[in-house]
């Protein structure tokens, strides 16, 4: 009688195993990737077959879409919540952008490294639709930002927030490139964040601001 209790697993409600799965599937996705991420690790950090892991989700890549929905979230709540907390947003911004924030967050098992991985994979048959529709998503949340730091007079006003959503979207996507081949990456870094900051800060006493 002890032993058949001690083998009865305790069923989660069904929210609670699909948040479960979620989570673990991004944990999973964010330290190996899509293609070497597998849902058999995935399963076994839920403590569930594969077979469940399909039952709530259908397919790996519609998990992996999950999976990315659920960091955009998270990311974007971070943000925003910072700025709700009264932070100026070009203070939000240069918190997020610093170098060394930046370094974390592109490091297996964080946020930026699925949102790198998805990179990758915008012209897959499968995901890339999806996932093209992932960054525009982080797009929106970025310009939504930018347009409160205009409405605040923190930044220029003559910049169409989504176009530069995009432009610092494609500069975090260059990090990759920069860290492959530029020497002396950390000072450049440094400066092409300074620089990438600075360009949406309004003039002051008459210049004409970086980037103008």
């Amino acid at each position: 009688m002890t032993e058949s209790r001690s083998r009865t697993r305790t069923r989660l409600p069904a929210a609670e195993r699909r948040a479960s799965i979620l989570a673990a599937a991004t944990e999973v996705f964010s330290e190996a990737g899509y293609q070497r991420g597998k849902v058999s690790d995935i399963a076994k950090r839920v403590g569930v077959t594969e077979p469940v892991v399909f039952q709530n989700f259908g397919s790996k890549s519609a998990l992996y879409r999950a999976a990315l929905d659920h960091v955009t979230t998270s990311v974007a709540a971070h943000l925003n919540g910072s700025a709700d907390d009264g932070r100026p947003v070009p203070e939000v911004l240069a918190a997020f952008l610093d170098p060394a924030h930046m370094d974390r967050f592109h490091q297996p098992g964080a946020h930026g490294f699925l949102f790198a991985d998805a990179g990758t994979l915008a012209r897959d048959p499968e995901l890339g639709a999806a996932l093209r529709q992932v960054h525009e998503r982080f797009v929106e949340v970025l310009a939504g930002l930018l347009r409160r730091g205009q409405s605040a007079g923190d930044l220029r006003d003559d910049i169409d927030p989504h176009t530069a959503a995009w432009w610092l979207v494609s500069f975090l996507s260059g990090r990759s490139f920069r860290a492959a081949v530029v020497p002396d990456r950390d000072r450049v870094e440094a400066e092409l964040t300074r620089l990438a900051l600075r360009s949406l800060l309004p003039s002051r006493n008459g210049e004409e601001p970086v980037g103008s």
